[in-house]
């Protein structure tokens, strides 16, 4: 699968939030704050995730449609999706 220039600045970002958070550890920074940029990693992950599924799922299903009725298996697609974001959390 090809992945959008957009989904790969999205995680360099995250790489760059990382790192934010391990200097702020470093420099002994307040729990809170430290938990505060945490978050927004997670957030950020979330997205690119969501993302990532959203865009195979749409792959996936614009290849089955392309495919003989009797060969089409769209639902078993969409049960993948679904459990590859239940494994997210």
């Amino acid at each position: 699968m090809n992945y959008s220039p957009e989904i790969k600045n999205r995680l360099k970002r995250v790489e760059g939030q990382v790192r934010g958070v391990l200097r702020m550890m470093e420099e002994g920074q307040e729990c809170n704050d430290v938990i505060h940029q945490l978050s927004a990693v997670r957030n950020a992950v979330d997205r690119v995730i969501v993302h990532v599924i959203g865009t195979d799922m749409s792959k996936c299903l614009m290849d089955e449609m392309q495919k003989e009725d009797e060969q089409r298996d769209t639902d078993k697609i969409i049960k993948d999706a679904i459990q590859l974001l239940l494994k997210t959390r």
